[in-house]
């Protein structure tokens, strides 16, 4: 299910900074984003670039992006953090998260026509500069029909009163791969 961003103050600070993230962003060089390693649940084209990973901090991509990876870390209970890009074509197969300790926030960062999000029975539209909050454990799925790449800082964060933080750290075989993969640039 969709929540309210607005009954988490602290997202309001990434919605009023987003054209900062948006310019870091813009400087990134594309070579440096990693596709998601879970390839069963896409096709093809989605690709991420982390600053935070499940409780670890990605020191080199933080320091490519300082006032992003600032905004993210002052987010409560952050626990993972990055940029997720879909090209033209792709299609998240509808799937479930690991945990319901944590909410999932997708900051719209750049938002053509012809994407769109589904959690439960509900399908929405990013926008550029607004958060959309959802359930990471309700069956989700994403898709892009459109002409250019659509990317969001995704943002997962503890859930206020989960409080159990050992949960929210839990991830796949093939994510931790990824992070064995980065593992010089994590602290």
């Amino acid at each position: 299910m969709f929540h309210d961003p607005s009954a988490y103050p602290f997202l309001a600070e990434l919605e009023a900074n987003w054209k900062q993230v948006r310019a870091e962003l813009d400087e990134l060089e594309h070579d440096r984003f990693l596709a998601w390693p879970e390839r069963d649940i896409y096709n093809f084209g989605w690709d991420v670039f982390g600053l935070h990973a499940y409780g670890k901090k990605l020191a080199e991509n933080c320091e490519k992006c300082p006032r992003t990876a600032e905004l993210v870390e002052r987010i409560p209970g952050m626990t993972t953090a990055g940029f997720s890009r879909l090209v033209p074509g792709t299609h998240i197969k509808p799937h479930v998260g690991y945990t319901s300790a944590v909410l999932r926030c997708h900051l719209g960062v750049v938002v053509p026509l012809g994407c769109a999000l589904r959690v439960g029975p509900e399908t929405r539209s990013w926008k550029e500069g607004r958060c959309l909050l959802f359930d990471d454990c309700t069956e989700h799925e994403a898709w892009h029909w459109g002409v250019s790449a659509r990317v969001v800082l995704l943002v997962d964060f503890l859930r206020p009163q989960a409080g159990q933080r050992a949960d929210a750290l839990v991830c796949s075989a093939e994510v931790m791969e990824v992070l064995r993969k980065i593992g010089g640039t994590t602290h």
